[in-house]
């Protein structure tokens, strides 16, 4: 038993001394680098650079998927689009998708009358107009034809007054919905409902007026003109243009099967054999969504190309300067090593001092990251979020360089004899 005793007090004591050399060894390595600011900073610039652009980077992909889930690809609940082209990432296969047939409303109304799995149907098209209000004029406006359902699917709200009613497109009313910016413009201190708008060669009469949508990717959502699709239709359609479609399912779990009875009804009516490719796009959320991770994939891979090289030139230059430093610091080395000190606390000194030296950087990186990032989101409204992960990654990778690259010196350090150290000065 007092055997045991004493292994515990002799293990107690080893771990004091060790706690009191690292403790040492820790301050040894801050007074030196507080000692040569310039010359530590220059040191760091390429870890802060390097740990810079990594977090900066993966702070802008962490809030553009936000922003992509919340705004560009929510589509509504349950909701996927139809339409002729899809999402076109390459030129060959924007050429491709022209050749296409135009969908027609009546592909709209065979969706609508046999689709069994389908709350909503709904149609669109787009063009641009200017838009007149007496004297004054916006120009290139979103104008939007479209049916009632769409409203439902969307989530359009009416600030004042109303949306486009179904008995609206059927008898084709010059009516319009507006977005809060044309009442801004036009209205700012009158009420904008009953009065009349020219949208290209045609008067409409505005019934309702949209609650504000914000912006995104810096473009305002509140520019636009909604009117009934069978107006539209009337004034704007031309005879290859084609309608865009958007299909509610009864229900998330009915997604799947919706766009396959989709795409059943299209095929059929299209005559297309069983293994021919489809003529249109079915687009979804997911579309978007894995699209955006393709992308931001591919910016993350250069990010790490360009991270990993200022993290190589970071490490040299860390290297060299250590070198220097053993060769400026031979005499402390050999007084230290002349009073007891080993190989191992020497190495152990100047581990210390690059891994500080690094992870100094790697933390005024992350401060230069984060700082940048609440910027932008200050001033612009774009959401950077910088991720904890983010942060522990940076730290890991710019104390893990100071490591490597102070093994060298460390180790040079280390073998100097005493003798021939103290001599090196006298």
């Amino acid at each position: 038993m007092p055997h045991k005793g004493g292994g515990v007090s002799a293990f107690r004591e080893k771990s004091r001394q060790a706690s009191v050399a690292f403790q040492e060894t820790l301050w040894l390595a801050l007074d030196t680098l507080r000692a040569h600011k310039l010359r530590s900073f220059l040191t760091l610039l390429g870890v802060i650079l390097a740990v810079f652009t990594l977090v900066i980077v993966m702070s802008v992909v962490e809030g553009l998927n936000v922003y992509v889930a919340e705004k560009i690809a929510n589509l509504g609940a349950g909701v996927f689009g139809i339409d002729r082209f899809g999402v076109i990432t390459s030129f060959e296969e924007f050429l491709k998708a022209r050749k296409r047939p135009p969908l027609r409303m009546e592909d709209y109304e065979a969706l609508q009358e046999h689709m069994e799995l389908a709350e909503r149907v709904a149609a669109l098209a787009f063009t641009r107009q200017d838009v007149r209000y007496g004297n004054e004029v916006v120009e290139e406006v979103l104008i939007t034809g479209t049916t009632a359902s769409y409203a439902h699917m969307r989530n359009f709200n009416a600030g004042l007054g109303r949306y486009l009613s179904e008995a609206d497109d059927e008898h084709r009313v010059p009516v319009c919905f507006v977005g809060p910016d044309l009442v801004v413009r036009f209205f700012p201190y009158v009420d904008p409902l009953g009065k009349t708008l020219r949208v290209g060669p045609q008067v409409y009469e505005i019934i309702g007026v949209g609650k504000p949508l914000g912006s995104v990717l810096g473009q305002s959502q509140d520019n636009y003109v909604h009117i009934p699709l069978g107006t539209f239709r009337k004034t704007f359609f031309r005879g290859d243009d084609s309608v865009r479609i958007f299909v509610q399912a009864r229900g998330k779990e009915f997604i799947e099967a919706a766009k396959d009875e989709a795409r059943m009804i299209l095929r059929g009516r299209r005559h297309l054999r069983y293994n021919d490719p489809d003529n249109f796009a079915i687009v979804g959320s997911e579309t978007f969504t894995n699209l955006w991770e393709s992308i931001s994939g591919n910016i993350f891979r250069i990010a790490v190309g360009l991270t990993s090289v200022f993290l190589v030139v970071g490490g040299i230059v860390i290297m060299n300067i250590m070198l220097a430093s053993v060769t400026e610091r031979t005499r402390e080395i050999g007084i230290r090593k002349s009073l007891g000190a080993r190989r191992r606390h020497i190495v152990m000194q100047f581990l210390v001092e690059s891994a500080i030296m690094a992870a100094t950087g790697g933390l005024a990186g992350i401060l230069l990251a984060a700082g940048t990032g609440l910027l932008v989101t200050t001033t612009t409204s774009f959401p950077i979020v910088t991720p904890l992960r983010a942060v522990i990654i940076a730290l890991t990778l710019s104390t893990s360089v100071g490591l490597f690259f102070g093994i060298y010196p460390a180790v040079r350090a280390s073998r100097l004899d005493p003798i021939e150290a103290l001599r090196a000065e006298v």
